[in-house]
């Protein structure tokens, strides 16, 4: 089994059945949207297609790849799995497990910007890797928040093949592009909805249910001096503590163009041990 399903249908350009705004908000680290989105897509789900989860056997979530930083749809997935499990256990069934693939990234470009064919050639370069013999014999849920090419699900199914994963497969989404029509540009829209500027960004940051993803945390690291410095003076001191773990796991500081946001990072640290 390769299936999909997606709850909202992007057919306009002008009119959507899910809140820009909300979305923004989420691809930008608020995890009450994340949360919110995850019981819609859930209720969804169950309301259409009940009886895909009807099966014996376990059940796997995974979220888009990463590496060490969650992206936003990790969020989105966390709080799925909750949805799922509780219903799960209403069936006297075994709890899902949540994976992940392993995505070491090659580049800072905001793919919202690209073609199918660019997206595709941009993460081909990234190295991929999951575990095919935990997965063999399972059903295999994969969470994305959006689908505008298509290209993380080909990249998907593309790794699955080469490891040749004996599973059923579910791609799920929050949204998805189904007129064509409309240029891919559209997800820069729904990105940059409500968070437009560093001052957004920052306002996001002081939020309760703030927490990073790979989206924002390229976003700092890409800053220009200016709008770094005013970021960081906003932030709490956590959060550029936070950042710093984040950046090093990921292998940022291996990359010029966050070199150097992430060495002002570390020296103010060093200061503040100090």
């Amino acid at each position: 089994m390769n299936k999909r399903y997606s709850l909202h249908k992007i057919n306009s350009a002008e009119e959507f059945t899910f809140s820009p705004a909300e979305y923004s908000y989420f691809k930008y680290g608020d995890k009450f949207y994340a949360e919110k989105f995850a019981k819609e897509l859930f209720d969804g789900f169950i309301a259409n297609h009940p009886e895909i989860l009807d099966t014996d056997k376990e059940i796997v979530v995974l979220p888009s790849p990463y590496m060490a930083i969650p992206t936003a749809s990790n969020f989105l997935c966390f709080y799925f799995k909750k949805h799922l499990d509780f219903y799960l256990f209403q069936k006297g069934k075994k709890s899902s497990i949540i994976s992940k693939i392993n995505r070491n990234h090659t580049y800072t470009t905001d793919y919202g910007t690209l073609s199918f064919e660019d997206r595709k050639n941009l993460i081909a370069n990234d190295t991929y890797y999951l575990d095919k013999d935990f997965l063999r014999g399972k059903l295999c849920l994969f969470l994305d928040d959006i689908k505008i090419t298509g290209s993380h699900e080909f990249t998907v199914n593309k790794i699955l093949n080469e490891y040749a994963v004996e599973a059923d497969f579910l791609f799920m989404y929050y949204a998805e592009l189904i007129n064509f029509d409309i240029d891919p540009k559209i997800e820069n829209y729904f990105n940059y909805h409500s968070v437009k500027n560093i001052q957004d960004v920052a306002e996001v940051m002081m939020r309760e249910n703030f927490q990073f993803n790979t989206r924002i945390v390229k976003y700092i690291l890409g800053l220009d001096s200016s709008n770094f410095d005013y970021l960081t003076s906003k932030i709490k001191k956590q959060h550029s503590d936070d950042l710093i773990e984040l950046a090093i796991s990921n292998n940022y500081h291996l990359i010029k163009e966050y070199e150097n946001n992430i060495n002002t990072l570390t020296q103010t640290e060093i200061y503040y041990g100090n």
